[in-house]
C-alpha cells in the first residue's frame, strides 16, 4: 500500500535503521524507543493488525516470531538470564499509531507489572 509508511519502509522508499530481514519480515529500530532495546517487526506483505488476521496469514505470523527471536538474539537480549517482551498494539485504544501489522521487541531492562 503506497500510503502506509510500513510498506514504503519495506520498499526502501523511506529510511529505517534495519537490524535484520528475511524473505517474510523486516524489523528495525523504533524511532521513540521505550526500553534500550526496542525494535519492531513487521511483514512484508501488508497486514492492517492482529484484528484483521486470518488463517491465510500464519506464515506471516510465525515469521515474525521467527524474526522477534532472531532479533533479541543478536541484540543479547533472548538469553536465559535476560528476557524481552513481545507487544502487538491493536486499534486506537492500544494507540497503534500505523495500520501495519507490528511486533515490539523490547528489552534490555527489567520491566514492572503491571504495565503503566
Amino acid at each position: 500500500m503506497s500510503d502506509c509508511l510500513f510498506c514504503r519502509i519495506v520498499a526502501g522508499d523511506v529510511p529505517a535503521d534495519i537490524v535484520y530481514e528475511d524473505e517474510r519480515t523486516v524489523a528495525f529500530r523504533d524511532i521513540s524507543p521505550q526500553a534500550p532495546v526496542h525494535i519492531l517487526v513487521i511483514p512484508r506483505r501488508h497486514v492492517t493488525n492482529a484484528a484483521t488476521v486470518t488463517l491465510d496469514d500464519a506464515d506471516d505470523l510465525a515469521a515474525l516470531v521467527v524474526a522477534a527471536k532472531a532479533v533479541a538474539d543478536a541484540e543479547g537480549i533472548g538469553t536465559e538470564d535476560r528476557g524481552y517482551r513481545l507487544i502487538m498494539n491493536v486499534g486506537p485504544d492500544a494507540l497503534n499509531s500505523v495500520p501495519h501489522l507490528h511486533v515490539h521487541v523490547l528489552g534490555g531492562r527489567t520491566f514492572d507489572w503491571p504495565p503503566g
